[in-house]
């Protein structure tokens, strides 16, 4: 499970974002370390997402549901298989198509408020 530093926040230390606009995983890597993440990494697809869970696991991801010509469900099984905490981020709302396996995972609308993003990161994605 996710792994709270040592100040007690809640947060995790270590959040991977599997974002293929470079603009908006800037925006949350910006976000992210402004709330006191101390290791944000980003990818842009499938194959780059599950090569940096294989190099280092992260304490939580935020996924982008859509891709370039994919979607993040792959990396999300992979999650789930690791016990890591992770929500889906998406700008279709509620015409995403999350398969079944999924459809309890926590989900944050593009464009999200900090104070979202900020809530997720405390619980962990729940």
């Amino acid at each position: 499970m996710a792994s709270a530093p040592p100040d007690g926040s809640g947060r995790p230390a270590n959040v991977l974002i599997v974002e293929d606009d470079p603009i908006i995983a800037i925006d949350f890597e910006d976000r992210l370390i402004g709330f006191g993440v101390t290791s944000v990494r980003s990818v842009g697809s499938v194959a780059q997402a599950l090569d940096a869970i294989a190099q280092h696991a992260p304490d939580f991801a935020l996924l982008d549901v859509e891709l370039i010509r994919e979607t993040s469900f792959a990396v999300a099984e992979r999650l789930v298989a690791l016990k890591i905490p992770f929500v889906f981020v998406t700008g279709y709302g509620a015409e995403a198509r999350i398969p079944a396996e999924f459809s309890g995972q926590p989900r944050l609308q593009k464009p999200c408020s900090s104070d979202a993003l900020e809530a997720a990161l405390r619980t962990g994605g729940a």
